[in-house]
């Protein structure tokens, strides 16, 4: 299986998921985000394995990730989108979105979505709107906010 690579200076976006450090992603995710704090290494773990994952990397160290659920047909969802604090502010969230969505499996996608509370400015630099700009469409979901919490306790 070939695998999506792109790089640039010292830094590497990769679909390998044998690069990934599940570990600095599980605690980014677990520790330092506000949409999956507390969620278990066993998520983690199974969200990566269904799902087409980019891995940020440089000189072969993972500084940051994305992960996309999609059919690679008509529908991909944005998740877990990252950067390591100490690698912010050098245009490499900019990079990785545009190295996502010029993957070439992704090409003619009717829509891709994502969720995020404090991000919009970036996904609007590359063509992303708020959802309920259009009337057509309702936002809607089944939200259980407190299954890591849950989980961790059984």
């Amino acid at each position: 299986m070939a695998y999506y690579i792109k790089e640039k200076e010292d830094y590497k976006v990769s679909t390998d998921p044998g690069e990934l450090d599940l570990a600095v992603i599980h605690k980014y995710l677990s520790g330092e985000s506000y949409w999956a704090e507390g969620i278990p290494l066993e998520t983690v773990e199974k969200a990566l394995s269904n799902s087409l994952c980019f891995g940020l990397y440089k000189s072969n160290k993972q500084i940051g990730f994305a992960r996309l659920v999609t059919d690679k047909a008509t529908f991909a969802y944005l998740a877990d989108v990252f950067i390591l604090e100490e690698h912010r502010g050098k245009g490499l969230s900019k990079w990785l979105i545009e190295v996502i969505q010029s993957h070439p499996e992704l090409q003619g996608l009717r829509r891709w979505m994502l969720m995020t509370r404090d991000a919009q400015g970036l996904y609007e630099q590359f063509g992303w709107t708020v959802l309920d700009e259009d009337a057509r469409l309702r936002s809607m979901q089944r939200h259980f906010k407190e299954v890591y919490r849950k989980m961790s306790n059984e």
